[in-house]
């Protein structure tokens, strides 16, 4: 196991992958848990002893694509562009950075920020979209977020920035109907749905970071291997 919190450029660049071209891009989101279950970490730290309680749930499905950008041609991403989504301290500090998408299986353009209720066969979602504007000079700032940004409704980037394929990661659960849980979270945000996020590291290569551009920019749907 090579990616976890400390990973850097040059550990995961030296990282073995099964993924297709040669990819080690990696992705991070927190753990969502069933609150009707213990957990094996129930008096750990970042378990239970942060009030982090219950069963980790494996997502059944997880779907990572990335979208063109409606308004211009996109350009590749450099290798170690890193990004964040969402904020994990929006409960105490809410603000423009919240992007939080929880959803239905069964209703995949309606979204809420808050834990959805969905009906028996139609499991929890959590859809987390990337930022896809870019600075065209750095791979990460404070923050990291300041050398990317969203663009406009209509596509349009921010000035001084470019369109890069937008990323977005479709986390899917099969859960029992009524069954509670809670995502985890810094033990003062109290779990609350809007501290939904995520990170990405581009760790593609070249070639694989063309191909993607070619297929974002013709209109296919473009998945991560």
């Amino acid at each position: 196991m090579s990616t976890d919190a400390l990973s850097t450029d040059r550990s995961l660049d030296a990282a073995d992958t099964t993924c297709a071209g040669g990819d080690r891009s990696t992705y991070y989101w927190p753990v969502l848990r069933r609150l009707d279950r213990a957990g094996p970490d129930a008096h750990d730290a970042g378990g239970g002893a942060h009030g982090n309680t219950g069963e980790i749930i494996t997502a059944s499905s997880v779907r990572v694509e990335f979208r063109g950008n409606p308004a211009s041609a996109v350009v590749g991403m450099p290798r170690f562009l890193r990004m964040v989504t969402g904020d994990p301290v929006a409960a105490t500090n809410p603000g423009a950075d919240i992007r939080a998408q929880w959803g239905c299986s069964g209703y995949p353009d309606r979204f809420t920020t808050q834990y959805a209720r969905c009906p028996q066969g139609s499991g929890p979602t959590r859809t987390l979209d990337f930022p896809s504007c870019w600075n065209g000079l750095a791979t990460d700032s404070p923050g990291h977020r300041t050398h990317v940004q969203f663009p406009a409704a209509d596509g349009t980037c921010p000035r001084a920035t470019f369109p890069v394929p937008q990323l977005r990661i479709t986390l899917t659960y099969e859960l029992p109907d009524g069954t509670p849980f809670a995502v985890d979270s810094f033990p003062e945000q109290r779990r609350d749905p809007v501290t939904d996020h995520a990170m990405f590291v581009n760790l593609m290569t070249t070639d694989r970071m063309a191909e993607l551009v070619r297929c974002v920019n013709e209109g296919r749907g473009c998945r991560a291997a």
